[in-house]
């Protein structure tokens, strides 16, 4: 279903352009990290993407495949997960019997992914009782267990303390590393230095500048990008 084309995307709301000519191939491989000063435009082109917006100019299209079979094959995870009045186990379940699975996968797939993120021994806590760190863990349980080809995370650590991210940043390399493509925002330097094969950096709702990590880090081309990366560009 990759790459995720998108043409000429734009979004307008409240009289004023959020996003503009925003044209983008997105390519398997190693993750995607759109980066940029808050209010760039990242959450929102995240959210057209995935499929749960859509744009009042351009469009979004997988390859070799329609919008309908797409959603099935993707996943979100959002800053602030919003958890199920269940256990830690049954908000893992619940989006697996959406699907139709049988019991017995149900049961194989939630244990798994319980495993993967670190969660085991909380199955049975009701959700909401849940630490931060652990809700967002539980997030990404719940999209793992999906099976993603492309699994889409818009700030999961933002609110989370240092020892948090950290768990979190771990199970996102090991998901990508299982060779499910990542995209994710972040305005996190550190994080995108840890995380990202390559950098889309946004700028009040365009593209500024696209490149491997390595060549963006070492010297961004354009100006913003690099003020951005000085600490002298924080919109």
């Amino acid at each position: 279903m990759l790459p995720l084309i998108l043409e000429g995307i734009g979004f307008r709301a409240g009289g004023q352009d959020l996003l503009a000519g925003v044209d983008l191939a997105i390519a398997a491989g190693p993750p995607t990290l759109f980066l940029g000063p808050n209010g760039a435009g990242k959450s929102l082109l995240l959210r057209l993407c995935h499929g749960l917006l859509t744009p009042t100019a351009g469009a979004v299209r997988w390859t070799g495949i329609d919008a309908e079979r797409a959603r099935r094959r993707q996943a979100m995870v959002f800053q602030t997960p919003v958890m199920l009045r269940r256990a830690a186990a049954a908000n893992v379940a619940y989006g697996l019997k959406l699907r139709g699975l049988a019991r017995a996968e149900r049961a194989a797939r939630t244990a798994e992914a319980l495993a993967l993120t670190g969660l085991a021994e909380l199955a049975k806590r009701p959700a909401r009782l849940l630490s931060g760190g652990e809700q967002q863990r539980l997030a990404l349980a719940r999209a793992w267990a999906l099976r993603p080809e492309v699994l889409f995370l818009d700030e999961p650590t933002a609110s989370l303390d240092p020892a948090a991210t950290g768990q979190v940043e771990a199970i996102v390399r090991g998901i990508a590393a299982a060779g499910v493509k990542i995209v994710m925002s972040t305005h996190d330097l550190g994080q995108a230095r840890r995380l990202a094969g390559e950098i889309v950096f946004l700028c009040r709702g365009r593209v500024a500048e696209r490149a491997a990590a390595g060549a963006f880090f070492a010297g961004p081309r354009c100006a913003e990008a690099r003020a951005f990366l000085e600490g002298r560009l924080t919109w």
